[in-house]
């Protein structure tokens, strides 16, 4: 760090208006950044002092800025949501870096996801994948007590376990094939774990997995890039889980 506990950074950022305009990397110089800052507050910072000098700001997803809506997802000197394992972008800090650093962003590079503006990128494959996927049968109406259906606890933890997936994508952009596999097996597998998901679970890996196929994923070659990277450390279980759940569908 500087004499006054502060940080120095040479941002190397992508910059692209939308995805026909060709884009290219702006390098950016921002100090004073304070340690104790996420990083999403660091580039607040930058676009704060963009827009003071009459410049485009630099577009970024967010929302929660809690680590629990996957929106914040980019590349960080090539890693999926930055260097820091189990960390989304937003919970990652400033004080992971050292003064005089050259930090180099970058939007998620996948076919399907489309560059929307700089570090933006068009996730709405996920949403149709998700949609494929279709519904679960349940009674509604008022609600069930908790213990109607007795489901083992290491079952429900596997399911939890696969249900904390919040979509970032980081999986897609870790790949070197650009597979969505452990996305797609996080979301079957903690309905198929479970009792309610089973009378639609052989219709729902197979729609699921045909929709990936359709969005243009590629497949996945077990590098297990995906698991590295995933903020909520979804285990390449779930992709074994999807291929057995899709053979079994297939063989009905």
């Amino acid at each position: 760090m500087s004499e006054n506990g502060k940080l120095n950074l040479k941002l190397v950022i992508w910059r692209q208006p939308d995805a026909e305009t060709k884009g290219e990397f702006v390098t950016y110089e921002l100090g004073d950044i304070s340690p104790h800052m996420s990083f999403l507050e660091m580039l607040d910072v930058l676009n704060e002092g963009l827009l003071l000098r009459g410049e485009d700001p630099v577009a970024f997803d967010s929302d929660c800025r809690e680590g629990i809506c996957g929106t914040c997802g980019v590349v960080i000197n090539g890693i999926a949501h930055g260097s820091q394992r189990a960390t989304t972008v937003c919970q990652l800090h400033m004080r992971n870096f050292n003064d005089g650093d050259t930090v180099v962003i970058e939007p998620f590079r996948a076919r399907p996801f489309a560059i929307v503006k700089d570090l933006v990128v068009d996730r709405a494959p996920f949403d149709r994948i998700m949609q494929a996927g279709g519904f679960i049968s349940v009674n509604t109406g008022s609600p069930q007590d908790g213990n109607t259906i007795l489901i083992p606890k290491t079952v429900a933890d596997e399911a939890m376990d696969s249900a904390a997936c919040i979509g970032c994508g980081a999986c897609v952009a870790a790949c070197p094939n650009a597979s969505a596999s452990l996305f797609v097996g996080a979301k079957i597998s903690h309905l198929a774990l479970l009792p309610q998901g089973h009378p639609e679970s052989k219709t729902r890996a197979a729609a699921m997995v045909a929709a990936m196929d359709r969005e243009g994923f590629g497949s996945c070659s077990n590098h297990a890039e995906c698991e590295a990277v995933c903020p909520k450390e979804i285990s390449i279980s779930n992709i074994a889980r999807m291929r057995r759940e899709y053979v079994k569908a297939s063989l009905k």
